[in-house]
């Protein structure tokens, strides 16, 4: 059981060293990315819900 657990332990430390972490430039540039469409998305769905609530309003008067 022991044996067993040093061996994956082992091979998680290998895979591990195996793993190509993005560069800093490209986690700001794509968490910009991230940022911009979520707040064009929020925008999107605000102006629809205005507009759906609106027209929702005018029928119920």
């Amino acid at each position: 059981m022991i044996s067993k657990l040093k061996n994956f332990l082992n091979e998680v430390k290998i895979e591990a060293k195996k793993v190509n972490y993005p560069k800093k430039h490209e986690v700001i540039a794509s968490t910009w990315v991230v940022i911009v469409t979520v707040v064009l998305i929020s925008f999107f769905l605000g102006l629809i819900d205005f507009v759906l609530s609106r027209i929702v309003t005018a029928f119920i008067r």
